[in-house]
């Protein structure tokens, strides 16, 4: 049963083709270490850079590489993501060891990479038929979530090689406004709320609370766990918004993904993420858990949490922009307009609250 809820490809989707033929040319020449002919099929979750499984005789490895249609360059930098792995991967264990990048257009119309495979558990909206997702379970889960985040906000980013990667100064500051420009370049509606955060955003920036190596899309959904122990996490995947920054600024983009269930029914409704289930940490345990783990004062945690529903409001927003461009055939993105609307609304919930947690009630 536990092998029927490994994360499982399929056909690709129309319009996300790759040319096999330059595809098995290029793996000849730089994995020689792999023999055989290509087989390609895609992983179908995801919102942002495209994943597939490459089959090479009997060996399994993913290939990624950016969105067909317009590029975000910060977002889809393939180079980057690749440069993360490569340096991550000797003094962190769970991460997929990158195997080769390409930056030659030519090849498949865009840079890509290639990684080793990490065979498990991705939970997802709608958990693997079967699967017990008990009090304990999900217990024991947040509680390992948190914990694994803390231990990659303190690797030793000199060690790692990591320590000139990023601009750590100014790096809340730099956020806010870049997400701000990124909103009105790509706003194709008129949303009230999102005015009013993007005005309370500007106006509250803290001070730096440190610099250390950050995720930047750390949720349950990037991680790969075990399928006999569910809350040991074999991986961390999707870095490609890594960077070295502001940790809280990283914290509080996982606490905008945390949904709890006492959270507006419009939020719930989403049903991106299992974080609802029973057992799991409350969105603010879990800020107090990492707070409490890497010793770290929490005050600003309403702001770095608003500034989350709002960078997950213009990610959503991009995607939708791009849909409607006619970029993207995928039908998921035809109503993610109403995604931006709740965070913007949560958000200023949020706000005339002031907390992160009870906004349903």
């Amino acid at each position: 049963m536990e092998q029927d809820w490994v994360d499982h490809p399929q056909d690709i989707r129309a319009g996300e083709e790759l040319d096999i033929a330059k595809l098995e040319e290029y793996v000849k020449d730089h994995l020689p270490e792999l023999a055989g002919d290509v087989i390609v099929k895609q992983f179908p979750s995801g919102h942002s850079n495209l994943t597939y499984l490459l089959q090479v005789g009997d060996r399994e490895v993913v290939l990624r590489r950016p969105p067909f249609g317009r590029e975000i360059k910060t977002a889809h930098d393939m180079g980057r993501e690749y440069h993360i792995l490569s340096h991550l991967a000797p003094v962190y264990s769970r991460v997929p060891k990158p195997l080769t990048y390409c930056e030659d257009d030519s090849v498949l119309g865009a840079p890509f990479y290639i990684m080793e495979r990490l065979t498990g558990v991705i939970l997802r909206a709608v958990p693997p038929k079967g699967m017990d997702l008990s009090f304990q379970t999900m217990a024991s889960l947040s509680n390992a979530f948190i914990e694994n985040l803390t231990a990659i906000h303190n690797v030793d980013i000199e060690a790692a090689g990591l320590s000139e990667f990023g601009h750590p100064e100014g790096y809340v500051e730099r956020q806010i406004h870049g997400w701000i420009k990124r909103y009105y370049d790509a706003q194709t509606d008129e949303i009230q709320e999102i005015d009013e955060v993007v005005e309370w955003l500007d106006k509250n920036i803290p001070s730096e609370s440190g610099a250390a190596l950050i995720h930047n899309d750390y949720k349950y959904d990037n991680l790969v766990l075990d399928p006999l122990n569910l809350s040991n996490i074999i991986g961390v995947l999707d870095w490609e918004m890594g960077t070295i920054g502001d940790p809280l600024m990283d914290l509080g983009t996982t606490l905008g993904y945390w949904i709890d269930s006492d959270d507006p029914p419009e939020m719930k409704a989403l049903a991106f993420t299992l974080t609802v289930l029973p057992g799991n940490l409350k969105r603010i345990e879990l800020a107090e858990r990492y707070g409490e783990i890497r010793g770290c004062e929490l005050s600003d945690l309403l702001f770095y949490y608003v500034y989350a529903l709002f960078k997950i409001a213009v990610i959503v927003q991009q995607i939708y922009a791009r849909y409607k461009a006619g970029y993207s055939k995928d039908e998921r993105f035809s109503i993610m307009i109403q995604v931006v609307r709740v965070m913007g609304g949560v958000a200023t919930r949020a706000l005339d609250l002031g907390r992160i947690d009870r906004l349903g009630g």
